[in-house]
């Protein structure tokens, strides 16, 4: 069994940007794609940024067992982590980089114990959030409610995480993000 990094993070919060930085600096590391029935974004790719599937097909898989942790993280719209992905990247010899949801996060890391470093990546404020969201113009008005009430839960999960990562100032969060990655996957 290899070691997994989790990065978990209210949406907004900027979990995704860190785990790109570490990602181009750490060659032991490799993206594990999730999987999801929610439509792609502009700009995203199947099986790149995530396996987009269809809702059929996601819960057919999670009653043969092919998910190690999955939830439906908004209505009809459910993510998850596949075993298959899990083992694809430890054959290479890799840490596994994880940039998912809080929920998704406490599992993981319940489910690998020592051999995972959980990190909560932290907001400055719920106000720093709802304008970070607002200017990713990706939501309705609509949706960026249920995100902010979904954030604001989400934040009372920081205490179950490993490391909780402050993230005001994006360079510094940088270059802290670098420094437990690095001493964690020292040993590799």
């Amino acid at each position: 069994m290899g070691k997994l990094i989790i990065f978990s993070a209210p949406s907004g919060a900027g979990k995704t940007t860190i785990v790109r930085h570490l990602l181009s600096l750490f060659p032991q590391l490799s993206f594990s794609i999730s999987a999801t029935t929610r439509l792609p974004r502009v700009g995203e790719l199947d099986t790149k940024d995530y396996y987009f599937i269809t809702k059929d097909d996601f819960l057919k898989r999670v009653s043969l067992g092919e998910f190690v942790e999955f939830e439906e993280v908004y209505e009809d719209v459910f993510y998850g982590t596949l075993k298959q992905e899990i083992e694809r990247i430890w054959a290479l010899g890799k840490c596994i980089l994880f940039d998912i949801d809080v929920v998704g996060g406490i599992n993981l890391k319940n489910l690998f114990g020592d051999g995972a470093l959980s990190v909560f990546v932290k907001p400055p404020s719920v106000e720093v959030l709802k304008t970070r969201l607002g200017a990713r113009n990706t939501d309705s008005e609509a949706q960026l409610l249920e995100r902010l009430a979904k954030a604001e839960r989400e934040l009372e999960y920081a205490k179950f995480f490993d490391v909780v990562l402050l993230n005001d100032n994006l360079s510094q969060s940088l270059s802290e993000a670098e420094q437990i990655v690095e001493n964690f996957i020292a040993d590799l």
